[in-house]
C-alpha cells in the first residue's frame, strides 16, 4: 500500500470517528433531556406519598442533578442502603440470639 493511500485512509477514518462522536453526543444530550423531563413529571405525580415508588423518585432526583453532583448523590444513596441493610441484619441477629440459648 502506498503512503498516499495510507494517509487518505487515516484521514477518512478520523472523519468517520469524529462524525460518530458528534452524533453520539447529540443523542446523549437528547436522552438526558428526556430523562430529566420524565423524572420531573414522575416526581410531581408521586409527591413522595407512595412508598412503593419512593426509590424510583429518589433515583429520578439523582438523574435530575447536575453531572458534577450525581456521583455524590449516588454514593449517598448507596451508603444509606448499606446502613439500612446492616441495621436489618443486626435486628435479625438479635432475634436469633435468644433462640440459640
Amino acid at each position: 500500500m502506498q503512503m498516499k493511500h495510507l494517509i487518505i485512509f487515516a484521514v477518512v477514518g478520523m472523519v468517520v470517528l469524529l462524525s460518530f462522536n458528534v452524533m453520539n453526543g447529540t443523542q446523549r444530550e437528547q436522552n438526558r433531556e428526556i430523562i430529566a423531563a420524565s423524572s420531573e413529571a414522575a416526581v410531581s405525580e408521586n409527591n413522595g406519598s407512595d412508598t412503593r415508588n419512593a426509590n424510583d423518585s429518589h433515583t429520578s432526583d439523582i438523574a435530575s442533578k447536575p453531572l458534577g453532583q450525581q456521583p455524590k448523590a449516588v454514593l449517598d444513596d448507596a451508603t444509606t442502603k448499606i446502613d439500612q441493610a446492616q441495621q436489618a441484619d443486626a435486628a435479625r441477629l438479635e432475634q436469633m440470639s435468644p433462640a440459640e440459648q
